[in-house]
């Protein structure tokens, strides 16, 4: 008995692991029977006229380079991914020696809902996908304008967007309701959130 006592300890730390074992779940991938995806007009919620179009290139751009699930008509498609832009915040975060802007911080939260089309049944809602750029005033020297951080906030974005959709949960930080299982109910899809947002209150600076 006495004899077995190391070994069984060994076996217990091993099924235990140790500080050198890294936690790589398996990813969640989409169902067997969605083999092809349409991306739904990206909508948007928020004040700031335009964001709709372009960060509509970019998740499409990034799954046509992803290329593992090829985007058809709407009719055609297994999946629909729908996008909504729910917060634009932008903050001064420093200030010149006149008190001019000399930084800002660009802050973008998006929703993404996945559609199973042919069951009319919404599989997940992902409601906090975000990506912020703290950048310099175009005035400044290799300064950025409100333009160009946002196109860099979409090349963050759509990423995320794409690894979330075909990878699932796990794969991006955000709050998921997932109706996966085979039982459940249908629901009718919607674009706008099953509910509002708290408002986001920036960090002092």
């Amino acid at each position: 008995m006495r004899r077995s006592l190391p070994l069984l300890l060994t076996t217990l730390l091993a099924a235990c692991g140790g500080p050198d074992v890294a936690y790589t779940p398996a990813p969640q991938l989409l169902p067997h029977g969605i083999q092809k995806l349409a991306l739904r007009p990206v909508a948007n919620k928020t004040q700031q006229f335009g964001l709709e179009d372009k960060l509509a290139l970019a998740v499409r751009d990034e799954f046509l380079r992803d290329g593992r699930y090829p985007l058809v008509p709407e009719e055609d498609a297994d999946g629909l991914v729908w996008v909504t832009v729910t917060r634009y915040l932008l903050v001064v975060t420093q200030y010149d020696a006149t008190l001019a802007p000399a930084a800002y911080k660009l802050r973008i939260l998006v929703e993404v809902q996945f559609v199973d089309r042919r069951a009319n049944q919404a599989l997940w809602t992902e409601k906090n996908i975000e990506s912020s750029l703290v950048y310099p005033s175009a005035t400044l020297s290799g300064g950025l304008t409100e333009e160009q951080a946002r196109e860099q906030i979409w090349s963050v974005l759509a990423p995320r967007i794409v690894k979330r959709v075909v990878d699932g949960f796990g794969a991006v930080t955000g709050t998921s309701s997932r109706r996966i299982s085979g039982d459940a109910p249908s629901t009718e899809p919607a674009v706008k959130p099953e509910e509002p947002l708290k408002p986001v209150v920036p960090a002092p600076y």
